[in-house]
């Protein structure tokens, strides 16, 4: 038969087009500005002597454990408040496991910090019996009138805002847990109340 184009292939017909095509550059995120940082993010010093002391003390008394590891990481956060990025090698020589395995420990579960928190530690349930009595409300409020949203910490490190799904206080929902302490029925009202007394407190963590 004759006055019949060959067929194309379909890698053909993408190489033509694409030649044609003309592709702009992606766009330059702009940096979002707001009153706080990300916990996971923040940008801090280099750990102190005596925090490196406390974890290897912390590493000496718990390394027999059989699965030592979860102990150690939640007994040096519990004294120092987070679990300093230096500790990573002592904790994995103490334990003889790769620093890629702590440090997998560490990032899997977002309860372990690596950055220390505010002064105050604020934790906000969004399990369903919570979303239905309006934490969302409580969250937006702490974001839009504190300056704080999940995950951060108010600049002058007076609050840090975490999320944990139930708190086992269904009925008194919406419920949080401020600095270990559990509170029911959290209001907008008592919100204000919790971020001014953490902005009273003076020092640090």
């Amino acid at each position: 038969m004759t006055g019949l184009r060959p067929a194309r292939t379909i890698g053909a017909v993408v190489r033509a087009r694409l030649s044609d095509t003309t592709f702009a550059p992606f766009p330059v995120p702009t940096p979002r500005m707001q009153p706080s940082v990300r916990s996971g993010e923040a940008v801090h010093a280099a750990a102190t002597p005596h925090q490196l002391a406390a974890v290897d003390a912390v590493v000496a008394r718990l390394a027999t454990l059989p699965g030592a590891l979860l102990p150690i990481l939640h007994a040096i956060q519990a004294e120092l408040g987070f679990v300093p990025p230096e500790s990573i090698d002592r904790i994995a020589n103490g334990l003889n496991l790769s620093r890629a395995e702590v440090h997998g420990v560490i990032t899997f579960y977002h309860d372990f910090r690596q950055a220390p928190p505010g002064r105050t530690v604020l934790k906000l349930c969004r399990a369903e019996a919570c979303q239905a009595m309006g934490c969302e409300r409580l969250e937006q409020r702490l974001r839009s009138v504190h300056g704080v949203a999940m995950g951060e910490t108010t600049a002058d490190g007076a609050l840090t805002l975490e999320a944990v799904y139930c708190l086992g206080n269904c009925a008194l929902s919406p419920s949080a847990l401020v600095d270990g302490q559990l509170l029911g029925r959290v209001s907008e009202a008592h919100l204000d109340a919790l971020v001014q007394n953490a902005r009273m407190k003076g020092g640090s963590r």
